[in-house]
């Protein structure tokens, strides 16, 4: 099934492992194959895996757009998402832990990030995070 890419103006996105930026107009592509694609918004620097659920994040991402090294971000992946599940007693979060790895295992990078995100929602409300890896007490202290 083709994917529909609409890109806004200047809006970067990496297509297998490539780096590309839309021009000054709003278009849309359309893939036709299977292929590696993730959006700027999607994209995360290592300075930016801050918080727990961005560690985990991040070794995704990784295997995703880095397939030839994705052992080493596995492992990396592994004991991020053990160390948090230890962490946390949510039912909610914990099952949704529990289909992230699942993705992982399955090679479903993408579906995986997707709902990694759903862990920086928990994690800003129950946490106490801000989204940028400083805690609101910390913060406000």
């Amino acid at each position: 099934m083709p994917l529909k890419l609409s890109l806004k103006p200047g809006e970067r996105f990496v297509l297998n492992g490539a780096v590309l930026a839309n021009g000054d107009k709003r278009t849309s592509l359309i893939i036709q194959n299977k292929a590696c694609v993730l959006r700027e918004k999607d994209i995360m620097q290592p300075e930016d895996a801050a918080t727990p659920a961005r560690r985990i994040y991040f070794p995704i991402m990784m295997m995703y757009l880095d397939p030839g090294q994705d052992e080493a971000y596995y492992n990396d992946f592994a004991l991020r998402m053990t160390e948090f599940m230890g962490a946390i007693q949510n039912r909610t979060a914990l099952a949704q832990c529990v289909e992230i790895s699942r993705d992982v295992m399955s090679g479903n990078y993408y579906r995986a990030l997707m709902a990694c995100k759903k862990l920086f929602d928990f994690e800003r409300e129950r946490l106490n995070y801000d989204g940028q890896g400083v805690s609101k007490h910390a913060a406000s202290g």
